[in-house]
């Protein structure tokens, strides 16, 4: 007889993973992504509403979870297999909204908790009408469980009834797949019309996919078809590799027509016997429960690889949008540095104004049209930057984000940003001049603006500037000058450095929000590997 094996050991290195697998995001918009996205979700909802809790408390009632398409007849064979109405059934689709789990009273205490689906609130009904909807104030009743108990069900075994797994609905489509991951056992119910559809198989071939204990029931066959049909579906299954799965046929009949009424009991016996002998024989009940995990465990040295190849897809994405921003920043500010030492600041309304400094300009008016001119080379290398950003961007499919693509209408422009920075500067410089001009032994210093305005113009002009220098020399001193010189080249490149990275930085920031980091490919693949040695 196969063993769970259920060791502290081997629970820690799952617990782990189970981290590994939370902790791994997929948000930019590759190919791939959406699919990673599933199969984490999915692989997570196994873990967390099955797995790691089947392990730690082996003891636990199976739980049998009855999934199938639209109007297959769940409700109505979880009704008839219970014995009293516990599930609304119906004509109108999709009847279960609300998923709701049987089990015997004694059991009550293993669901009533977070043991398994823990995302769900549980509402617990001992007795009341099936139709009627009890939830909590502005409760979801996609995201509650509801929880019945009944003497007719053996105790160690409940059943689930999920909604529809084809569903209209997205919501009941995403709670089915779910619910099915926190099953022992899955019971996939199709019927004589629907059998061959392509939504049970997909969920019949990830059943065997991850070697789970499945049971099928063929629901509502005409007695005049029984024999066809179900040596049509067995052919089927046996094609998909499950010939060796359990299968029972409900025939149709006049309760089901409606979906109002509860089967004869001989109808579900087979189906309940099995059922019970599983839940109450120990060896039987020691096969559900290891196959089942064991599976799980056994598909996790396919599915952890993927999940790792797709976060190092995200991440290679991510380093290619990176360095698309700071070649482009990078060469932009190496292009201004250079404009800088060409004397391009002195140019246009700045020049006009230096040439007419100091019997037409005052020192004030030459500083607000350098400063100015430098907002604007700064400004123009910014929006340069970007363009090329822009362009880089564009043949990225990882770049199509919202939140990359989406701009903050409420945030500064660069144009206030950098003017901003432009002022601080320009303040700084005139401090330098005040107190250059307060340390000279003179009795008459000369005026701080027009040290000022003559530094900065020296700074920007480049060649066209030089008598700035002289002038200035005249007015400080030889050393006066140089020293103002020195610091201004170092106030003016940090300031330039300042603004350059803040800018890259600020376009940076959406994508560092996403949080790509090269650690999840190695995380998931170094948890895989330790939870390996642990088994």
């Amino acid at each position: 007889m196969v063993t769970l094996d259920v060791r502290p050991q081997l629970i820690d290195a799952l617990s782990a993973l189970r981290d590994r697998v939370a902790a791994a995001r997929f948000p930019l918009p590759l190919a791939g992504a959406p699919r990673a996205r599933a199969n984490r979700d999915e692989l997570l909802a196994q873990l967390d509403d099955y797995l790691v809790p089947r392990l730690r408390e082996p003891e636990a009632p199976l739980l049998a979870v009855v999934g199938g398409s639209t109007g297959a007849g769940k409700s109505t064979l979880v009704n008839s297999l219970v014995g009293r109405r516990v599930s609304e059934a119906g004509v109108l689709r999709p009847t279960t909204r609300t998923p709701v789990l049987v089990c015997h009273p004694e059991d009550h205490h293993w669901f009533s908790g977070m043991r398994v689906l823990p995302d769900l609130t549980r509402v617990w009904v001992p007795q009341q009408d099936p139709g009627d909807e009890l939830l909590l104030p502005g409760e979801d009743p996609a995201r509650v469980l509801r929880v019945e108990t009944t003497e007719t069900l053996p105790r160690g075994l409940a059943l689930l009834d999920a909604p529809d797994i084809d569903s209209l609905v997205a919501d009941n489509r995403v709670l089915a797949a779910e619910l099915i991951c926190a099953a022992d056992i899955w019971i996939m119910v199709t019927t004589a019309a629907r059998y061959a559809d392509a939504v049970p198989w997909h969920l019949l071939r990830t059943a065997k996919e991850y070697d789970v204990t499945l049971v099928t029931v063929l629901d509502r066959v005409p007695h005049q078809v029984v024999s066809e049909v179900s040596r049509q579906y067995g052919a089927l299954l046996t094609k998909a590799g499950l010939g060796h799965v359990p299968r029972f046929t409900v025939p149709e009949l006049p309760e089901s027509a409606w979906g109002g009424g509860l089967l004869p009991a001989s109808a579900v016996a087979p189906l309940r016997t099995w059922l019970v002998h599983q839940a109450q024989d120990p060896a039987a009940r020691q096969h559900v429960m290891a196959r089942t995990a064991y599976g799980v465990l056994d598909s996790l040295k396919a599915r952890m690889p993927g999940l790792a190849s797709a976060a190092a897809a995200q991440y290679a994405a991510a380093l290619r949008l990176t360095s698309a921003v700071e070649s482009a920043y990078d060469s932009e500010h190496a292009r201004v540095r250079g404009r800088l030492q060409s004397g391009a600041v002195l140019a246009g309304d700045a020049l006009k104004r230096w040439r007419a400094f100091p019997l037409d300009c005052s020192a004030g008016e030459l500083l607000d049209a350098l400063a100015e001119s430098l907002a604007a080379l700064l400004l123009c290398a910014v929006t340069a930057a970007d363009e090329r950003v822009d362009e880089a961007w564009r043949r990225e499919p990882a770049a199509a984000a919202p939140s990359l693509r989406d701009r903050d209408p409420t945030t500064e422009s660069a144009e206030h940003r950098i003017g901003l920075a432009v002022r601080r500067w320009r303040r700084e410089l005139e401090e330098y001049a005040e107190d250059e001009v307060r340390n000279l032994d003179r009795s008459a210093a000369p005026d701080p603006d027009v040290v000022a305005a003559l530094v900065a113009t020296a700074l920007l002009g480049g060649r066209r500037a030089r008598s700035a220098g002289e002038r200035l020399a005249e007015r400080v001193g030889a050393h006066g000058a140089l020293r103002l010189r020195d610091r201004g080249e170092r106030l003016l490149a940090d300031h330039l450095n300042r603004v350059m990275h803040s800018e890259r930085e600020r376009r940076l920031a959406p994508l560092d929000a996403l949080d790509v980091h090269p650690e999840p490919q190695a995380e998931l693949i170094a948890a895989l590997s330790v939870l390996q040695k642990e088994r």
